[in-house]
């Protein structure tokens, strides 16, 4: 026991350390705030850009940079619209300053929107999954800065998924969308400063155009740090153990399951009313950020997949576990009713569905993940800059 402790104990020690030792690119302002220097800069940025307890815009603020606009990605600039939830334009009340939602009906920044713009920056925390949806953001706010003749600087963040790399790669073109843009593996392993190198060097942006960019990369971190997020990315991952899941229990919304949008453990839990009775009971509310959640006010059983965050990152294994979806349409009795249309645009193919119904093993299905993977992660490899 007393050992048990004690190294957990030193576990500790050694990942607080660690996590005291990282410095974003928004922490390395040496490296940037030249280059705003009497220029007009918009941002696009969310809660999650901060410079310690201080939001970048204040910071940037306080320093006397010229911030024009900002721009906000999905769920908005202050993190709390539910996902999917379409944002307008606003006005910061605590600054004044302009807002442009580039998630609704106006999802990418224009000639109009950039006019009075010199320099475009973009900070926001990623958590390396091809279909949560800021990556898509970046890759939309590079095309603008290059079809307008703007430079863009993205201050890096680390990817707390950065430790492995997974899934089926999206190959099948008509299945492109929002939460999936490039051929690219569920798990990606790639910090944004790294995939923003990527979507430049591959000439995947619209027409192929090349973008002016500048990364300021993070220092003490590698693709291995225990890195925990001190704000959290959106309003339904609200902890470690949740952004750990979440490569694997996404995929349940594509399915007729609740995943626990609507309670204390969203991503954490999946279930419905009718699997077993016996099993973990929860019951999804209207809450803020979900506020029409799958099953609202049904009691749903199934399964409580929480834990101490390094638990839980131990039980993924470094990798994309499909377990519990193949135990889930297991347990399901109307088994042609379990998928929605929205899984083939997560899993990024129709291969996946067809696959768990007829059967096949999670060792089977990873299988023919191969030699998709292993190319993905020869391009990858190009672009690292934390590697060890």
């Amino acid at each position: 026991m007393y050992k048990v402790v004690i190294t957990l104990f030193c576990c500790l020690v050694f990942t607080a350390a660690a996590q005291a030792q990282v410095l974003t690119g928004a922490d390395r302002t040496e490296g940037y705030l030249p280059l705003l220097r009497g220029k007009r800069v918009a941002l696009l940025v969310n809660q999650t850009a901060m410079i310690g307890h201080t939001h970048l815009v204040d910071s940037l603020l306080k320093l006397h940079v010229h911030i024009q606009k900002i721009f906000s990605p999905e769920h908005g600039f202050r993190g709390n619209a539910d996902a999917g939830e379409k944002v307008g334009n606003s006005t910061d009340p605590s600054t004044g300053l302009t807002i442009v939602s580039l998630y609704g009906r106006h999802r990418k920044a224009d000639a109009a929107d950039l006019q009075d713009v010199d320099i475009l920056l973009f900070d926001i925390q990623d958590v390396g999954t091809r279909f949560y949806t800021y990556i898509s953001s970046l890759q939309e706010f590079m095309e603008s800065a290059a079809e307008n003749n703007k430079p863009l600087i993205v201050l890096d963040r680390p990817n707390p998924n950065g430790h492995y790399v997974d899934g089926p790669v999206l190959e099948d073109t008509s299945l492109r969308s929002f939460v999936g843009m490039q051929a690219i593996p569920i798990v990606h392993g790639m910090t944004v400063g790294e995939y923003a190198y990527m979507l430049n060097g591959e000439k995947w942006l619209k027409n192929g155009v090349e973008c002016k960019l500048t990364v300021i990369p993070c220092k003490g971190y590698d693709d291995h740090t225990f890195y925990q997020l001190p704000v959290k990315p959106s309003p339904n991952l609200p902890n470690m153990a949740a952004i750990y899941l979440y490569p694997s229990t996404c995929l349940f919304e594509g399915t007729v399951l609740s995943l626990g949008r609507g309670t204390d453990l969203p991503f954490q839990v999946f279930g419905h009313p009718s699997f077993p009775k016996d099993l973990y009971k929860f019951t999804p509310r209207s809450t803020p950020g979900a506020k029409e959640p799958p099953l609202k006010n049904v009691t749903c059983y199934g399964y409580n997949l929480t834990g101490t965050p390094e638990a839980v990152r131990a039980e993924m294994d470094n990798k994309l576990q499909l377990k519990w979806l193949l135990q889930a349409y297991d347990l399901y009795p109307e088994k042609e009713n379990f998928f929605t249309p929205f899984f083939n645009k997560l899993a990024g193919n129709t291969t996946l569905q067809r696959q768990i119904k007829q059967g096949l093993s999670e060792a089977e299905i990873r299988d023919t993940w191969e030699p998709a993977l292993t190319q993905f992660k020869t391009i990858r490899k190009k672009y690292l800059l934390y590697a060890e």
